[in-house]
């Protein structure tokens, strides 16, 4: 297993210790900024598997499939924990996770009739808002809430624009679908 694929594996692993370390954040302070620390690290490794395994020309099939699957495991249970924590609304939780949905189950019928449908940029900046959001969520700190909610509503934003990006870009994957 190359690098890249070792960050993918360690961001799926720091999973359970951030959920656990962040729905303890309730009984003290010191588990949130564990929790907090626990996501930063696990964030990073999204960029720096990556970075490396373009750099490097280390691409894996194994890869493709397990660095979305890992970002969406990350973004989605911290979401889901701060739904419980009361700093998110879970409606907006259920929008961005019908979109990793559509998306993933658009990827799996493409795949299946040969076809390779890549990230784009509205889809990479939809992460990386969902996880600057998480990171202000986690911190809860007053005098950032309006920057909080700033960010929770363009990561909403972009939630829906690269759904429907990603849908346009691949009608033909639509029309080959509808045919088979």
């Amino acid at each position: 297993m190359n690098l890249p694929n070792k960050l993918t594996v360690l961001r799926v692993i720091l999973v359970p210790f951030f959920v656990v370390f962040l729905l303890l954040s309730k009984t003290t302070e010191t588990m949130k900024w564990i929790a907090l620390v626990l996501f930063i690290v696990a964030s990073l490794t999204d960029l720096l598997d990556g970075y490396i395994a373009r750099s490097r020309n280390l691409v894996t099939t194994f890869g493709k499939f397990m660095d979305p699957l890992a970002d969406k495991i990350l973004t989605i249970s911290g979401m889901i924990c701060l739904i419980e924590l009361g700093r998110i609304p879970s409606w907006i939780v259920v929008i961005i996770v019908a979109r990793e949905f559509i998306i993933s189950g658009f990827r799996l019928i493409a795949t299946e009739h040969g076809i390779v449908i890549a990230a784009n940029y509205w889809g990479k900046w939809k992460t990386t808002f969902q996880m600057i959001m998480i990171i202000l969520m986690i911190m809860n700190i007053p005098a950032l809430q309006m920057v909080t909610t700033i960010v929770m509503w363009v990561a909403l934003v972009l939630t829906i624009v690269s759904l429907v990006t990603y849908i346009a870009q691949n009608m033909d994957v639509v029309r080959t679908m509808e045919t088979k």
